[in-house]
Parts: C-alpha cells; structure tokens; sequence
C-alpha cells in the first residue's frame, strides 16, 4: 500500500483503541499487496484503492478486537477473502483462529496468505458452515461474521459449535439495532441475549458500524 494508506492504517486502528506494532502493520500491508495480486485473477474484493483496503477491510476488520480478547478460539463464519480473521489474528496471535468459507478460491488465496504471513494458530477451510458441528462441537470462546447473513441464520448455525461461556459477534452497519428488534422473539427461542451492541463510525469516514454481541440465557 501507499504511505498514505499505511498511515490511516495504523490512524483508524488507533482511534478504535488498536494499538499496531511497526512488524504487525509490515504484515498487514504485506496482506494488503497479496490480496490486490490475487484479485487480478479472481474476484476476492471490489475494493481495490489502497485507502479503501486499509478502512473499509483492515481497519474495519481490526474493530472487532474493540469486544474479542485472546487467548482462545476464533471462528469466522463466511470469511471471503480473509476479514475479520486474517488481521486479527496478525494484531492478536493469542486467538487460535478457525477460518471457514463456501468458496473454494477464496480460502485458497486464505491458505496463501497465511503461509505469506507465517501465521501459526490458523486453519482455513472449504467447508459450509452448516456441518462444522460435528467436527468443533461447543468449541469456540468467540464465533463472529462479517455482515455474512441475517442475525437469526448466524446465531442458529453458530450456537452449536459455541462453547457454554462463549460469544457470538456480528459485525453489521447502521441497522444493527433494527436487525436486532427484527430477531429478539427467534433468538428469545434459541436462548441467546443480546450483551451489547457496540457503536462506533468506521475512521476516517461517516459509516456507522456496530457490533452486535449475544452470549446463550444460562
């Protein structure tokens, strides 16, 4: 990425309370560089300008350590090129980190990245979401998506591979308290409540983000 990119990186990630060390934002631009090249050839992002790169996906992935503490296990859910997971797990080794997607290309481009970056607590798998449960029952401390479905189709498939003092994290826009008020009654049924909703503006720009975080009624 440009010098300009590079410095509304390690800017939008302070304003979020993100600390970045020099190596981790070496890493990340290292990330960045991989993602525009494979890009070329399959379609990862329609974000493509380095400034949008470092906001709209590094920055906007890193706000999701603003409510996820490590150390424990990760799964993101509908991953697609690599966000939240990828960064996060760059800025905090000590989440072991599950990434899984339906579309093989992007989690091999995962796979490359994660190689690129020596990233040791990372796996990436081609898998639906929908069969993970027999392989990761009531595994994960956190399981978060990145705007991947409607919070009731998240919740129902994230529920059984969540331990019992875990979290569920949906990272969504504007409209999260509206998508909230929508799902109370189906998640009131599945036993889970929502904790808080973190609101915040995406830096550098006016785009309200939030994030939604749901734990089971026990």
């Amino acid at each position: 990425m440009n010098q300009r990119a590079k410095d509304l990186l390690i800017s939008g990630a302070r304003e979020l309370g993100i600390e970045i060390t020099k190596e981790q934002a070496q890493r990340l631009d290292q990330f960045a560089e991989e993602l525009k090249k494979w890009n070329k050839k399959i379609n990862l992002t329609a974000i493509t300008d380095d400034d949008g790169i470092a906001l709209k996906h590094l920055v906007d992935s890193l706000s999701l350590l603003k409510v996820v503490r490590g150390p424990g296990k990760m799964l993101d859910i509908g991953s697609g090129g690599g966000f939240p997971c990828i960064p996060v797990q760059v800025v905090a080794p000590d989440l072991e980190v599950v990434s899984v997607d339906a579309v093989v290309k992007k989690i091999s481009f995962q796979k490359q990245a994660v190689r690129l970056l020596n990233l040791a607590n990372f796996t990436a798998l081609h898998v639906r979401a929908e069969t993970l449960a027999a392989s990761y029952p009531e595994t994960f401390h956190w399981i978060v998506s990145r705007a991947f479905s409607d919070l009731p189709s998240f919740v129902t498939m994230a529920l059984p591979l969540m331990r019992t003092d875990g979290r569920i994290v949906a990272m969504k826009g504007r409209n999260a308290a509206e998508e909230v008020e929508e799902a109370a009654e189906t998640l009131e049924r599945l036993g889970v409540l929502v904790e808080r909703i973190e609101k915040f503006n995406l830096p550098g720009s006016d785009e309200a983000r939030a994030l939604i975080v749901m734990r089971k009624n026990v």
